[in-house]
């Protein structure tokens, strides 16, 4: 049965904190700018528990624990980069946690960790049965509130992402086949092994016995392919034996064998050759989301972490207002879109600037920009220059070779493509080479101000990742990587809006300290006036 936390929970004559803290504790306890106390206004209590009803029956089972609890753990845990353990234990004993999170009493209790795991389990599979991501609505809804609270302009967006590594192994393929079969075996196939053939059992038996990363290092690639042979066999007959539909290690085991083999027409088993392997084929058993990718000469299977904030120059505080988590073979100009959109969701202002690096820039998102009157300014583009600068001028296109500073003919041929001669041959351009040569030069022109502009986003990048070990997730699977960097993002706000809310305090505490002096020195220099004896300026006889 859905409840919601009593809001005007009251403290106990006994047992409150506040009644057994003195002096500086006290004080600090009870400091409105303490990051405990923060945490708890600005966060905790902003949380709609009515979006996380839709996960319990609203008559029938035994109250829910408290919703806000629970989701301010869970934004704690990857804020503070905590183990369950150790978040658990700061919940139980320590005073400053247990105060942001609202336990103001010393007897109250915090959900038990079987509680705590089952939300999270529920709000998976919410997501998965009905596409509807409730720590993304719980996002939007506490950012919103903190963008009105704290007066945050939106005309100025920035965005840029990462990519941030499965905590998995780099598998060679007989070792990714190999261990996915175990996969099921170890789960499913062990209790139905008498449903295969005897020629099949033997088969299993031996790979079952096998380590395949040692049988990778000792055979040569022929026996390697051989094995590969022999192990796409075995699994095409379980698959067509058993046919587990339902089955999430089928499913898994039928995923890596349509990926890395194929069937003939007289049913002979043969291996797909490397290059027609997808990137986005499965890297490991373990974690079917994540994808294979290069980028700057580093290859990564894993998930590109996507982040929208506001930088409008008038603000006291910026804030992230979209996070997106893909597979890492997604380019980052497929974000753009949605980074707007969602983004314009929780802002009040109209978004006027968008500023990107030149990894953003695809014609779909020029017109995208073009068509809700966004200024698109893209910096930071990847790679050097080229040779030649292209430009457009009066439809006709002008090469000119950088190196010599010489300008150089134009033909265009008869397909409507620009043609320059060089000494090897023939040098063609294409429409999206003028193109990008504009833009690059167009970021040259921008004023420093304006350009420099992206640049901060990076620093949001690094905070979010902070926690991590060499970059790499906690994680497995797509929606868990997308939890961590709601939440993270959560915090980061949470921090950006406690240094704010403190500077503020102390300025003004500053301000007031100086106007006392200044009425002490006022009361002083009155109070020698009226010591000093009255002298006669009048003339002698």
């Amino acid at each position: 049965m859905f409840r919601k936390t009593n809001s005007n929970q009251q403290m106990s004559l006994l047992s409150s904190v506040n009644q057994h803290l003195t002096g500086k504790s006290a004080k600090r306890f009870s400091d409105p700018t303490a990051w405990h106390n923060i945490f708890y206004t600005q966060v905790v209590s902003k949380i709609d528990e009515d979006i996380f009803s839709v996960l319990f029956s609203e008559n029938d089972g035994a109250p829910n624990s408290s919703i806000k609890t629970l989701i301010g753990m869970m934004i704690l845990k990857e804020g503070q980069g905590y183990s369950d353990e150790k978040l658990y234990e700061d919940c139980r004993f320590n005073l400053l946690t247990r105060k942001a999170l609202g336990l103001v009493n010393v007897d109250d209790d915090i959900p038990v960790e079987s509680t705590y795991y089952l939300l999270r389990k529920r709000i998976s599979a919410y997501n998965d049965s009905n596409q509807v991501d409730l720590f993304q609505k719980c996002f939007t809804q506490i950012t919103s509130g903190q963008i009105i609270e704290f007066n945050v302009s939106g005309k100025s967006i920035r965005t840029d992402s990462k990519l941030i590594g499965s905590n998995i192994a780099f598998y060679s393929r007989y070792e990714l086949i190999h261990k996915t079969l175990l996969l099921y075996y170890k789960h499913v196939l062990h209790k139905q092994t008498e449903l295969l053939s005897t020629e099949d059992k033997e088969t299993l038996s031996d790979f079952i016995k096998e380590k395949s990363a040692s049988t990778v290092y000792k055979s040569d690639q022929k026996e390697i392919d051989t094995r590969l042979i022999l192990l796409g066999k075995l699994i095409h007959n379980i698959l067509e034996t058993l046919k587990d539909s339902d089955n999430k290690y089928y499913k898994i085991l039928k995923k890596v064998f349509s990926e890395q083999y194929k069937v003939l027409k007289d049913k002979e088993i043969d291996v797909i050759t490397g290059k027609n392997i997808s990137a986005q084929s499965t890297q490991s058993p373990h974690d079917t989301d994540c994808d294979f990718r290069s980028k700057t000469g580093k290859k990564t299977k894993g998930y590109s972490h996507n982040i929208t904030e506001t930088c409008d120059t008038k603000n006291d505080v910026d804030l992230i207002t979209d996070v997106q988590v893909a597979p890492a073979t997604k380019a980052d100009n497929d974000f753009i879109k949605s980074a707007v959109e969602n983004s314009q969701e929780i802002l009040d202002d109209k978004i006027e600037n968008l500023h990107a690096d030149g990894a953003y820039n695809s014609g779909d998102n020029q017109e995208f920009t073009d068509q809700e009157n966004i200024n698109f300014y893209l910096t930071g583009f990847q790679g050097k220059p080229g040779r030649y600068d292209l430009t457009i001028d009066k439809g006709k296109l002008q090469v000119i070779d950088t190196h010599t500073n010489e300008e150089i003919k134009v033909v265009v041929t008869k397909n409507n493509k620009y043609r320059i001669k060089t000494k090897k041959g023939f040098r063609y351009f294409t429409d999206k080479e003028i193109e990008s040569c504009r833009l690059r030069k167009q970021a040259d022109e921008l004023p420093k101000e304006i350009g420099n502009k992206r640049n901060n986003v990076e620093a949001s990048i690094f905070q979010l990742a902070f926690p991590l070990r060499k970059d790499k997730t906690k994680y497995r699977g797509l929606f868990k990587n997308k939890v961590w960097a709601i939440l993270r993002s959560l915090w980061v706000n949470f921090v950006r809006i406690a240094n704010n809310l403190k500077g503020t305090a102390e300025n003004t505490k500053q301000k007031v300290n100086l106007a006392l002096h200044f009425v002490c020195f006022i009361n002083l220099l009155q109070f020698i006036l009226k010591l000093t004896p009255s002298v006669s300026h009048g003339r002698s006889e």
